[in-house]
């Protein structure tokens, strides 16, 4: 199943200690930038500081940014531990969010405009095209762009299957 073009407006997502919302609700002001991770392989872990150092970009930009954790909220501050501190945390344990997005393979980078149409998906770290994401949301949001790949980055990789 490809990644959809149009996020489905009424799935639930919760915030870490926070009530749940629909990805509607979360796009009402702001874009919405998501690291989607699934902490119970290798693949999310490889990626963790890259994908901390391109939210940390946008995180001062006109947009939200977000890890999407495929866990409960423990399993999600176990495996982000400071990272987690730091940006906005939304747990998926069932992963009804990521299959709503049609992703097959994590860690992916999916932003979502606020009319819930998805402009752009990476599944996997392909340094590229995650590239091609945080060059057009910086077009978007006139704000500046990580470098991607950075010189720590990992070597490029599939991801693991949702």
């Amino acid at each position: 199943m490809p990644v959809v073009t149009t996020a489905p407006a009424d799935l639930s997502v919760t915030a870490l200690g926070g009530e749940p919302r629909t990805l509607e609700e979360w796009v009402t002001t702001f874009h919405l930038l998501l690291v989607v991770i699934d902490p119970y392989t290798d693949q999310s872990a490889w990626i963790l500081e890259t994908a901390a150092r391109v939210l940390g970009n946008f995180r001062e930009a006109d947009c939200r940014v977000a890890w999407l954790v495929a866990s409960d909220a423990d399993d999600a501050r176990t495996f982000l531990g400071p990272y987690g501190d730091r940006t906005l945390t939304l747990i998926d344990p069932d992963r009804a969010v990521i299959r709503g997005l049609g992703l097959e393979w994590l860690p992916a980078l999916v932003h979502i405009r606020q009319d819930l149409t998805v402009v752009g998906a990476a599944e996997g770290w392909h340094p590229a095209e995650w590239a091609s994401i945080a060059e057009n949301l910086g077009r978007i949001m006139r704000w500046s762009r990580p470098l991607i790949p950075g010189s720590l980055d990992p070597s490029p990789f599939d991801g693991s299957p949702v």
